[in-house]
Order: C-alpha cells, then structure tokens, then sequence
C-alpha cells in the first residue's frame, strides 16, 4: 500500500525531531557524572571524556609526582566516578648526619617519616612532635638520643676528728689516727644527644668501704718551766740560730760610726736582744730561746734587731763576747712566743 504525504513539510519536521531525540539519548549517554576532590575541595563535573587522565586535562588539574590520587590515570570514567587527590607538600627533615628535602601526602610527623623510612627511636627529640600536622614548609628536626649506664668506683674522703691534748704544746699538732678513704660504687646513666653528652645522673650507690676518720691532736699546753718557773705561751716555733756582737764583722761598724750598737728598734743592743724578721715574727715581741742540743737555753729575749741575712725562719742572738758569738755557729732552737 503507498503511503502518500499531503504535506511534505510536516514529514521533514517529523524526521528532524525523531533524529533529536535518537541524538539527545546518545549524548546522554555518553555523559558521565564525575565527583573530583582536591586538597578537600569537590568539584562535581559532566564529561564525555573517557580516562582519568583526560578528565584531569579537562579541568587543568596537573599530577605532580608525589601527589596522591585513588585512580589510575588511565583508569576509565564511569557515571559517578569519584577521583580523590591530595597535593604533596615540601617539608625539611634534619637528622644528625644530613637533611633532607621531602615531597609528602602524609597527614602527621609520624606518617610521613614512616613513609619515607626515616628512622627514629622512641627516646629520640622529634620537632614538632609526631602527632603535628604536617604543614608546606615545615622544619622537622630528629635529635638522636643514646642512653648508657657506667659503673665507676670513687673515693669517699675521711673527715678529721680534733682532740685536745694537754700534754702536747699549743699550735703542735699530732695525728693519734691516720684517716682512710672509703669507696663508693656509682651507678651513672649518661645521656648523648647528637653524640654529645649532656648530663649524667647518678641512679644509684653502694658503699663497698666505710671511710675512718682521721683523730688529729691539738695541743692545749700554754706553759713551759724556766729558771723563772712556770711561763705562759701562746706558740711555738723551730728556729734556725745564729749568733752576732758589736764586732765589725758582725754589724759592718765600728766604734764612732753613726747608729754604731743601735738595733733597728732604735734601743741599745745588750744581752737578749734578738734580731728576727718581723714579717715572721713582730719587733717588740718577748719570746725564751730553748737549746735543742742540750745545751745552756739562751733565755728570755726581746725581738728587737733585724739583720739584711735574717731572713725566714733564722733568729740572730746577741752576745757581748765576740768569742761567744763565734763559738755558738749555727744551731736549732726552740722559740717561745710570750704572751
């Protein structure tokens, strides 16, 4: 049966819009809806485009090298494909031998070093700490920290105990005990940071020998007997002695001669005058001079004279007699201090 048109304008309206509609079904499906999330950020976007790679093109959406992204980039698009990424970002990573300029997705410290296969122990310094957030920029720096113990053996120094002895002379002293130190065991824990020691704690001790005490005796006797009995004191010194006269090889004067037999005191040298230096003990001061050597005590004397050879521990004993002087030579002696 022939099918006859009337109108052929209204035939051709008729095929225009059946091949709209076969082209607005096709279009549609080739659209896909896609959700793109960067750095947090969605983007919800149609595309005819077939990869992920295209898409990203499509939105100029660049993937660096480090960057995290759930897809392949050759992955192909279906409707509601979701594409997730995250931007690396540059942080600085100091240990104790190097540094280290760091691309990362990673959301803490403790992520990203872990990533990366960066060592650290848990008494290493880590800053900021391994729960920050990591952040473009950031400085991290690991401070290697070694801890040790150390055994060491230590003397403990012995305390002096005084006694007073009656017997002994004041300003003598006599050791009744000899002192010993004791030993101590030391625990040490040393800390290093960086190879560096920082500080050293004792964590414990253990006394492996008790020190004894040293018992040091003070002597308390303040009087000795002379031919005029019992004389007080306040010290006592060992004296080296020599003898001198009015001589001219005693004094380099003689008879005439200004200051001739005039001591330094400005009095007249006589019998138990003494010359001394007054550095060692005071002119004006009365002290008794005992032989050592069992011979006769020069006696009671009166610090008076100094001499440019009496130096020290030297006393220089006046006698009259040059003949005395020279005989005396050079003798140890005991010197009283009077008070």
């Amino acid at each position: 049966m022939d099918i006859k048109f009337e109108n052929k304008g209204v035939f051709v309206l008729c095929v225009l819009v059946v091949l709209s509609l076969v082209s607005i079904g096709v279009y549609d499906n080739m659209v896909k809806d896609v959700f793109v999330v960067v750095d947090g950020e969605g983007i919800n976007h149609k595309t005819t485009e077939e990869t992920v790679k295209d898409v990203l093109n499509e939105l100029e959406i660049d993937i660096k090298e480090y960057d995290y992204i759930n897809q392949g980039l050759t992955n192909s698009l279906t409707d509601e494909t979701e594409i997730i990424i995250k931007k690396a970002v540059p942080v600085k990573v100091k240990t104790k031998d190097k540094e280290l300029k760091i691309y990362t997705t990673a959301e803490t410290v403790k992520e990203m070093l872990d990533n990366k296969n960066i060592s650290y122990d848990m008494d290493d310094k880590i800053n900021p700490s391994l729960k920050e957030n990591i952040k473009s920029n950031m400085e991290i720096e690991i401070t290697e920290v070694i801890k040790s113990l150390e055994i060491k053996t230590k003397k403990i120094p012995f305390s002096t105990l005084i006694e007073n002895n009656e017997n002994l002379e004041i300003g003598k002293e006599k050791v009744k005990r000899t002192g010993e130190s004791g030993i101590k065991k030391e625990t040490i824990k040393k800390v290093y940071e960086n190879g560096e020691l920082i500080r050293e704690i004792i964590v414990s001790e253990e006394i492996l020998k008790d020190p004894v005490a040293e018992i040091l005796e003070k002597g308390q006797k303040d009087m000795f007997v002379s031919s005029r009995g019992k004389t007080r004191f306040n010290k006592t010194m060992e004296m080296n002695a020599t003898a001198y006269d009015l001589s001219y090889q005693s004094t380099g004067k003689r008879p005439g001669d200004k200051y001739y037999g005039i001591t330094a005191s400005g009095t007249k040298a006589r019998p138990g005058v003494v010359a001394v230096d007054p550095r060692v003990i005071p002119l004006g001061t009365k002290l008794y001079v005992k032989s050592l050597d069992g011979s006769k005590d020069y006696g009671f004397a009166i610090a008076e004279d100094t001499g440019s050879a009496i130096k020290g521990n030297r006393i220089d004993l006046f006698y009259e007699s040059h003949s005395k002087a020279l005989a005396f030579g050079r003798r140890k002696v005991k010197v009283y201090i009077l008070d």
